[in-house]
């Protein structure tokens, strides 16, 4: 009896087991539940089931309100027995808290399991102001706006419309010059011409036939309106031949009567195409068409000849056209210059940027200094080596012990002071090397600077100072800093930038001062140019 019990007890627990594997086990979990804020949380959803079995996770699962970084597709693990399906989510939140992460949903042959909701505590991050020293917010800097970005969308866009103007430009001319040329030449030969090109059609259907025969007795009817000074163009075909033969009476148009029978056969068979629709028989196309040149020949030949005062006029046309003529080429020299122009600007502009183009045409103070061969010299003792745009001038009013040397002024562009002060004279022993300036050292410079400034009406004067090393590899300090000054012509003092770097001896200082407008492009370029170049040569 014992074991009959046991054994149903083992089926039913067999039973709901199976059942419990075709519901599936969803768990859910982090990798940590106490982090900081910004930190990344690493969410799992993992299901546990039987193979083949239909799951579904949810395309856009919710899980505020954290911030989803990423979600990586499912995983999945065959095991000998079941599935083990794995999402891994990326979470993170950027206020501190305590904060759910709220029950997940799969579908697993279309039934709904959700997972456990998790506790996550989100920490502020601890600020030592003893180690870490804090500092007020910076102001806000004016930034002059930067139009290059705009300016060269414009330029581009700009290029191509004047692209676009010179082909069109180009086509219409070279149509025109076909136009004239054609206008140029006498009525005789332009019809004898166009009657050429005619040779060259071969027409199939009666259209062609129509278009073909309009184009032959259109030839004919110019070329008499013009020679012979009869209205062609607007007369029937009855009309035209009566015209003919009243200038043949008049001994105006000497014709033969063969000719005017041809020209009468041409242009009714020529209305019969045109209107009638009918189609000329094999063989008689090159013979109409043989028949209306001879009638341009033979009207050529018929025609009297110019008398002086037609050739006078002629030859008043002929320079009027010539003057009509030069005039035009110089038009369009003039146009072809401009674009040729236009796109060279253009060009430069999208290449170079529109500054550094205006200021080169405009000779821009600073940019022509920047921008033209510079020179590299040896100046005072111990001997300083120089790149500058000009060779500095040495001052001969200079105190005793001191050699100053100086390329421009305050009131210019860009000055530059080049100054030696060595008191005390080196022993044989020494080297010129400098060492690192002392505060007492600095500050006489600074108050040096102030007095020099203040002293020629500087005002607003800011200093601050600074280490650096050149790329010679020598230890200077740097003072700079900005100061308003009344340049001479200006209606109101300029704000001017400006650097000293001074370079410490035993025996006494080199100081090295660069100024120029805080607005000016290049200064600071021209200024890093010459820092850059400095160089000292030791002696022993």
């Amino acid at each position: 009896m014992r074991k009959q019990l046991l054994g149903f007890l083992c089926f039913i627990g067999s039973f709901f087991g199976v059942q419990a594997q075709d519901q599936g086990l969803l768990n859910a979990a982090v990798d940590s539940t106490q982090v900081r804020i910004g930190s990344q949380i690493n969410y799992s959803l993992q299901l546990k089931t039987q193979a083949g079995a239909e799951v579904l996770f949810p395309d856009n699962p919710k899980f505020g309100p954290f911030e989803i970084l990423e979600i990586k597709p499912v995983e999945t693990l065959q095991a000998p027995n079941h599935l083990l399906l794995t999402r891994k989510i990326a979470l993170i939140q950027f206020d501190s808290g305590r904060y759910y992460i709220p029950p997940q949903k799969v579908q697993l042959n279309g039934k709904i399991l959700s997972s456990d909701s998790l506790l996550v505590e989100v920490a502020d991050v601890v600020v030592d102001t003893l180690k870490q020293p804090l500092y007020d917010i910076k102001p806000i800097v004016a930034v002059n706006p930067n139009y290059d970005a705009l300016i060269r969308q414009l330029t581009w866009g700009i290029l191509g419309l004047v692209l676009f103007g010179i082909l069109i430009y180009i086509y219409i001319r070279q149509w025109r010059k076909r136009m004239a040329r054609e206008a140029a030449l006498p009525p005789f030969d332009r019809a004898i011409n166009a009657l050429k090109d005619l040779e060259q059609e071969s027409p199939q259907t009666q259209e062609e036939y129509k278009d073909y025969y309009s184009k032959m007795t259109d030839i004919v009817r110019e070329y008499l309106e013009e020679e012979a000074q009869i209205s062609a163009l607007e007369s029937t075909t009855d009309e035209l031949l009566l015209k003919l033969e009243l200038l043949k009476e008049q001994g105006t148009l000497e014709l033969e009567d063969e000719i005017l029978k041809d020209l009468k056969s041409v242009l009714e068979k020529a209305d019969l195409v045109k209107f009638a629709r009918s189609v000329p028989e094999a063989g008689t196309l090159a013979q109409d068409l043989s028949k209306a040149e001879v009638m341009v020949v033979k009207t050529q030949e018929a025609l009297p000849e110019p008398t002086e005062e037609e050739m006078r006029q002629k030859a008043a046309y002929e320079k009027e056209l010539q003057r009509i003529h030069r005039k035009r080429m110089w038009t369009r020299g003039l146009i072809i210059g401009g674009f040729s122009l236009i796109v060279a600007l253009g060009s430069s502009i999208a290449y170079w940027g529109y500054y550094p183009v205006r200021d080169t045409l405009l000779r821009y103070p600073t940019k022509s200094l920047y921008s033209q061969e510079w020179f590299t010299s040896q100046y005072g003792t111990p001997p300083l080596v120089l790149e500058t745009p000009e060779v500095l001038l040495r001052q001969t009013n200079a105190p005793k012990g001191v050699e100053r040397f100086v390329f421009g002024s305050v009131d210019e562009a860009f000055y530059l002071d080049l100054k030696f002060d060595f008191p005390q004279k080196k022993t044989p022993e020494q080297k010129n090397t400098p060492k690192a300036a002392d505060e007492e050292s600095a500050q006489a410079l600074v108050d040096a600077i102030i007095q020099d400034f203040e002293s020629r009406g500087a005002v607003n004067i800011l200093i601050k100072n600074d280490q650096m090393q050149l790329p010679s590899g020598i230890e200077v300090a740097k003072i700079f800093g900005t100061l308003d000054y009344p340049r001479k012509g200006a209606s109101e003092r300029i704000r001017c930038q400006y650097t000293t770097l001074l370079m410490v001896f035993n025996e006494g200082t080199i100081t090295l001062t660069c100024m120029y407008a805080k607005d000016d492009r290049y200064g600071s370029d021209i200024e890093t140019r010459i820092f850059n170049s400095i160089n000292l040569i030791e002696q022993l």
